[in-house]
């Protein structure tokens, strides 16, 4: 995808504008299996078609790209759709700040494939997807009546998919959030306790993140996280949970840093006496790679392990919970494995939060089996035994650990719903059939 002076370059607002100027309030970009090309709802979007179709980093024969433009506040909606071999697509909805289409478009294509990984590596009958809604800087995030809106119209935009994705909680998006999802669309999950739901799937992230961090440890024959080390970038739904378990695991000192004050003084004040190095870190500010510490754990926004930050890493192991670590997964990889840093990749480590959401409509057991083994160090597919399984292979092949984890998830993610089959596919041609975009 080659940023250019025309619609990739817009920023999201300016695109908005000109999708209104166009009459154009829905669209989607598909991909079609039998000429292998991109097709676009509108011929003035095809240019988008034509670029995803021609990148070969981030756009990976994603079945389905869909948008909406919201009738009030101008804001930018969509649900990014990978594959859905083995069922409906699942993964949260992301609400934040982009600067460029390109940059919008990017984030959600690989924040869908890593779902989809993510998913299959933890035996999910799930296939992977993501929602994404860009900020539009006119517009008051916090505002209690625009938010019930945009949320309340995203839930309207996801039942209108009939079911191709399923969406939940992400960074920028709370449970109170999904309850206004879940008042327009019955195609959601992590929708508060009281209607039924999962809740907040954090807490779940952050112990699946502890259970890798160990997993490490232990493949490098340095015991536990006692006494360790541990540098947190960001503090905020997983990496302030993360916090408390890495405490109750008595390392030795955490340092971390968080973009926001307030989550800062927050954390402080949560644990008083403790030996946590807290800061507020400005955007762009790498200094946390640079300490020195056992683990890297980066709990932020994706992209953060690239030429410029890996060259600073102090630890011998990083994991965390950001989605999407690696700027760019082949050469970041590399780099890493070639430092001697054992990565615990995300989709590996922070599957907790859809295991924890994705089956909620079969209801609830006290100390579930199904989602404790995940957990467990015993279970063959286990986020501690499928991390050293993935740095034995590693070490043994010389071959970096993403590279074996992203091969393992992609045969998995090919096998299709024993009930459904492709199922999601179909209703994707459906929507493309019946001019989804008119409607």
């Amino acid at each position: 995808m080659v940023a250019d002076s025309g619609l990739i370059a817009l920023s999201p607002r300016d695109f908005v504008a000109f999708c209104r100027a166009e009459s154009i309030r829905r669209f989607y970009l598909v991909f079609d299996n039998q000429t292998g090309q991109v097709v676009s709802s509108h011929p003035q979007l095809q240019p988008l078609a034509d670029l995803l179709g021609s990148d070969t980093r981030d756009f990976m024969q994603h079945e389905g790209l869909f948008f909406q433009i919201t009738q009030e506040h101008d804001t930018l909606q969509g649900a990014f759709v990978h594959c859905t071999r083995r069922g409906q697509a699942a993964g949260g909805v992301r609400y934040w700040h982009y600067d460029s289409v390109e940059e919008y478009l990017r984030d959600g294509l690989r924040l869908a494939e890593g779902m989809t990984r993510k998913n299959a590596l933890a035996g999910l009958w799930w296939g992977g997807g993501k929602g994404v809604m860009a900020r539009n800087p006119d517009v008051d995030p916090g505002a209690l009546e625009t938010r019930t809106y945009l949320y309340q119209e995203y839930g309207r935009f996801i039942s209108s998919l009939r079911g191709c994705y399923v969406t939940a909680e992400d960074v920028g998006t709370s449970v109170k959030d999904m309850a206004d999802v879940f008042s327009h669309t019955r195609f959601t999950t992590s929708i508060p306790g009281d209607f039924g739901g999962s809740g907040n799937p954090s807490v779940p992230t952050a112990r699946g993140v502890v259970s890798g961090m160990e997993a490490a440890l232990d493949f490098l024959e340095r015991g536990d996280l006692t006494g360790k080390t541990v540098a947190v970038q960001g503090m905020g739904n997983v990496g302030g949970p993360l916090l408390e378990f890495l405490f109750e695991k008595n390392v030795q000192k955490i340092i971390a840093c968080d973009l926001d004050p307030e989550v800062v003084r927050s954390a402080m004040k949560q644990h008083p006496g403790r030996p946590l190095e807290a800061r507020v870190a400005q955007r762009g500010d790498q200094s946390i790679f640079a300490e020195e510490c056992d683990i890297l754990s980066p709990n932020a926004t994706g992209a953060v392990l690239n030429p410029d930050t890996i060259p600073k890493i102090r630890a011998k192991i990083v994991c965390g919970a950001a989605n999407n670590q690696l700027e760019d997964a082949q050469r970041d990889d590399r780099l890493l494995f070639e430092r001697d840093i054992r990565y615990v990749p995300d989709f590996l480590t922070n599957r907790m939060g859809i295991v924890n959401a994705a089956n909620e409509q079969y209801g609830y057991v006290k100390g579930d089996p199904l989602f404790a083994r995940h957990l467990t160090r015993d279970w063959e597919h286990s986020i501690y035994q499928t991390t050293r399984r993935v740095l034995h292979k590693s070490c043994s092949t010389a071959t970096p650990s993403a590279e074996i984890t992203m091969h393992l998830a992609d045969r998995l993610s090919l096998e299709e719903h024993p009930i459904f089959g492709h199922r999601g596919r179909q209703i994707i041609d459906s929507l493309v059939a019946d001019r989804w975009h008119e409607t």
